[in-house]
């Protein structure tokens, strides 16, 4: 009966996540002024799960912890932490849509860059009240960019032809067994140039006031820049760490002093025992399912 319960015990701890735990553990009451916390880590992808044992940063996932901060009356305030070099265009588009409905609904939003927030990180970034980015953050690289294989030569030298049967002349474009057509890749490039100049809008935007249209475009090269590049440019607001990102976040929310933080995880703990694997499964031939639908959305526009 003991070892039913303690089995029991362990299977919830598994598969409850560590968000409701939280809760349940300290549960502060209406208007104490919480910071939410919420981590952007990796390369931002949109259809899968992800967590820490995947090493991608999942939009969905993302989403759902912005709403949450958003219902959540005891935070007036979230931080986004952001380590990621970029990803999928739609994936980072749909998560600033979220961070954007967060500032509607009238809670401070600031965004503290890690190692790298660039492309796609930075186009989450610039919907914040605030960036703040370390000297040597890696930033900027606003731009898109869409990559297409051809196997079509080392097919041949194996022996191996490819043929589609389609229902329409563009309907197998960006297929490796073949080269682009020249009409494919206007197609394609005036994807990337409404793309790009969806990012311009976003980054024009959040930092009115701060930047012009022209500067940005002046930026928007794909070149990176360090942090203190950054906020010379006016790409950043202020340089500092993640601790110096909290006490701005309250300090905009109307906090007193040093605010407390409520951090927004869907992991659970069998995320967290596997979390030091994530080197092991990115080997070839141990990738997991998360990841491999990652790699495949590689074929879409990119923000890196």
């Amino acid at each position: 009966m003991v070892l039913g319960a303690c089995l029991l015990t362990l299977i919830l701890a598994l598969f409850i996540p560590s968000k409701q735990m939280e809760k349940k553990r300290g549960v502060l009451g209406r208007n104490s002024g919480v910071v939410g916390v919420i981590n952007i880590e990796g390369p931002i992808v949109g259809s899968t799960e992800g967590s820490t044992f995947s090493g991608f940063a999942s939009s969905k996932r993302i989403m759902e912890q912005l709403r949450q901060a958003r219902d959540d009356e005891d935070v007036v305030a979230v931080v986004l932490r952001i380590n990621s070099p970029g990803g999928s265009a739609a994936a980072s588009q749909e998560i600033g849509v979220e961070v954007n409905r967060l500032r509607e609904a009238g809670k401070k939003v600031v965004v503290s860059m890690g190692d790298v927030a660039a492309s796609g990180g930075y186009w989450i970034a610039a919907g914040a009240d605030k960036i703040v980015a370390n000297p040597a953050t890696m930033t900027g690289s606003i731009g898109v960019i869409m990559e297409l294989q051809n196997f079509q030569g080392l097919m041949g030298k194996l022996g191996i032809r490819s043929e589609a049967i389609k229902s329409g002349p563009h309907k197998d474009m960006g297929s490796p067994t073949r080269e682009i057509t020249e009409g494919e890749r206007d197609i394609l490039q005036g994807m990337v140039n409404d793309i790009y100049t969806q990012f311009i809008d976003v980054v024009t935007k959040g930092r009115e006031g701060k930047m012009t249209r022209e500067q940005v475009i002046q930026l928007a090269d794909g070149r990176i820049f360090t942090g203190r590049q950054a906020r010379e440019l006016g790409l950043v607001d202020e340089l500092g760490n993640y601790y110096d990102a909290v006490r701005l976040a309250g300090q905009l929310a109307g906090i007193a002093g040093e605010p407390q933080t409520r951090e927004y995880t869907t992991e659970n703990l069998l995320d967290w025992l596997f979390s030091g694997w994530r080197s092991f499964v990115a080997w070839p031939g141990l990738l997991m399912p998360e990841q491999l639908e990652a790699w495949r959305q590689l074929r879409l526009p990119e923000l890196k």
